[in-house]
């Protein structure tokens, strides 16, 4: 028998007492090591940022590299942040008597999506005609069923032709054309519409250039 086990009291009230202590300071232990991992992520990423400013923004290594260090940070952050929320507290640690009960636990229900009252809705309906399928009588509405459908349209690009009509008068010769309306960027293709989505596929939901760009190719444009 080692020293460490002789040392042990007999009492298991002590023992519990012991091991709870154990347990709380093991799980401090393991908060401060997912510190330092999200720590080390960090400086990762800023080291990673700072590669890029040196030797420019034309790398796509370092932008595959920065993009995986800001994924692998946001899951360090969920998973200190779920380990802070179900950790319970010391004083409202459950007693062993109270985790005897052995009542069945009811099915958690899963969560509906929550729509906006503004998104577009599109009414489809499924009529079964005028005539009754089995006796040929008419049919009469008594009522509906009503289900919801959410689904998705997806994206599109679209080629708008703008065309200036060109008109002479008969009268003077003179020639009438309407002016050329104002474009986001002078003398460039790209529409308000597909600017606004570059902008937040970029700034807001943190899509580097280059995926736009496999994005776009898939649609059939190239996009420089």
């Amino acid at each position: 028998m080692s020293e460490h086990t002789a040392s042990l009291p007999n009492d298991p009230a002590a023992l519990k007492a012991m091991i709870a202590s154990l347990q709380a300071e093991n799980g401090k232990i393991l908060a401060t090591l997912r510190a330092h991992d999200l720590l080390v992520q960090a400086l990762r990423m800023r080291i990673a940022k700072l590669k890029k400013q040196k030797f420019g923004s034309s790398s796509e290594k370092i932008e595959r590299e920065i993009e995986q260090l800001e994924l692998a940070l946001e899951d360090l952050k969920v998973a200190l942040a779920e380990a802070d929320d179900t950790s319970p507290d010391e004083d409202e640690a459950p007693d062993a008597e109270d985790q005897t009960d052995t009542s069945p636990a009811e099915p958690k229900q899963r969560r509906r999506p929550k729509v906006s009252p503004g998104t577009p809705r599109e009414r489809r309906e499924l009529d079964p005609g005028h005539d009754c399928p089995d006796c040929g009588g008419q049919l009469r509405i008594v009522g509906e069923d009503v289900s919801e459908l959410l689904d998705m349209i997806a994206a599109q690009l679209k080629v708008i032709e703008i065309v200036r009509i060109k008109k002479s008068c008969r009268r003077c010769e003179k020639i009438v054309q309407e002016p050329a309306p104002s474009r986001p960027i002078p003398r460039s293709m790209a529409g308000p519409s597909l600017l606004a989505f570059i902008l937040v596929s970029k700034f807001d939901d943190h899509l580097p250039l280059y995926r736009l760009h496999e994005i776009f190719a898939r649609m059939g444009a190239d996009i420089p």
